[in-house]
């Protein structure tokens, strides 16, 4: 019998669009993804591709122009500031490539 395994982020068709004057960008378009209890992924993918704009997302730091963001079956953008301050401080951790946390 195999176990379920409880999602824990639930990214559905998410979309990021800056307007930088008569310029837009989309940094993601349409991305879905979802991460279960106990997961270790990594996100990769060459510059310009929105990893820093998805990590953004994922980290409550930024919200999507479109799509949907559920942490623990709750959805993001209906959380308080300091719900998602309290999901950063004990919930979600990073290891960027330059951390610079150690003088070299």
């Amino acid at each position: 019998m195999t176990k379920s395994r409880k999602e824990i982020i639930g990214i559905k068709s998410v979309s990021k669009i800056y307007n930088l004057g008569n310029t837009v960008v989309k940094a993601l378009d349409n991305v879905s993804l979802s991460i279960f209890e106990n997961d270790f992924i990594s996100i990769m993918g060459p510059s310009g591709s929105g990893k820093s704009t998805l990590m953004n997302i994922i980290g409550c730091l930024d919200v999507p122009t479109k799509g949907s963001y559920k942490f623990n079956d709750e959805k993001i953008s209906q959380m308080k500031d300091s719900q998602l301050a309290d999901i950063r401080n004990q919930k979600i951790g990073f290891v960027f490539q330059t951390f610079n946390l150690l003088q070299n």
